[in-house]
């Protein structure tokens, strides 16, 4: 998922997780804090590959030297 989509499903689950406590829907509720805490891992997954990314060049830069 892009940072976007990533933003769009945390708020979401954040709707879904009011939605659920306003109306006593503890299913609700619970599905709204897992769609929350996925986007969450899957932001910070694609935050390491990103940082392996870099790591990556860097050590190819210094073997060209």
């Amino acid at each position: 998922m892009g940072d976007m989509e990533n933003k769009f499903e945390k708020a979401k689950g954040k709707a879904k997780e009011t939605a659920g406590k306003a109306m006593g829907d503890s299913e609700l509720e619970a599905e709204g804090k897992f769609d929350q805490t996925k986007a969450g891992v899957e932001e910070a997954a694609e935050d390491v590959k990103e940082k392996a990314g870099e790591a990556a060049e860097k050590i190819k830069n210094v073997f060209k030297r």
